[in-house]
C-alpha cells in the first residue's frame, strides 16, 4: 500500500474538483459570450420586432475573461496539487493557508459576476 494513501487521495480529489470547477467556469464564459446572440434571435422571432441588447462588448469581454479565468484556475490547481503532494511526502511539517492566488480568483469572479449582473440589468431596462 502507498504510504499516506488517504492524504494523497484527498489531494487528488481536491485537484479534480478544481479542474471540474475550472471547466464549468470556461463553459459559463462561452455561454455568456454567445448569450447576446441568443437573446436577439429568440426575442425577434417571438416579438416580431428587433431587440437590441445594446453593445455586445460587455458580454464578449466577460465571456472571454471567464474562459481565461478557467484556464488560470487549471494552472493554479496543477501547481497547488504538485506542491501539496511534495509536502505530503516530506518529513517536515508544513503549515499552508489560503494563498494570494485564491483570493485573487475569488475577487475576479465577484467582479465579473457584478459586471454581468449590471449588464443584464441594463439590457432589461433598455428593452422596456
Amino acid at each position: 500500500m502507498i504510504e499516506r494513501y488517504s492524504d494523497h487521495a484527498a489531494n487528488e480529489r481536491t485537484f479534480l474538483a478544481w479542474v471540474r470547477t475550472a471547466l464549468a467556469v470556461m463553459a459559463f464564459g462561452f455561454l455568456v459570450e454567445k448569450f447576446d446572440l441568443f437573446l436577439e434571435v429568440a426575442f425577434s422571432s417571438l416579438a416580431k420586432h428587433p431587440f437590441s441588447t445594446g453593445s455586445r462588448v460587455v458580454g464578449d469581454v466577460a465571456g472571454l475573461l471567464l474562459i481565461l479565468l478557467g484556464g488560470i484556475m487549471m494552472i493554479i490547481s496543477a501547481i497547488r496539487y504538485r506542491e501539496v503532494r511534495r509536502n505530503i511526502e516530506s518529513a517536515d511539517i508544513w503549515r499552508q493557508g489560503a494563498g494570494g492566488a485564491d483570493l485573487f480568483l475569488v475577487a475576479l469572479l465577484v467582479l465579473l459576476g457584478s459586471t454581468l449582473f449590471a449588464y443584464l440589468l441594463y439590457t432589461v431596462v433598455a428593452s422596456f
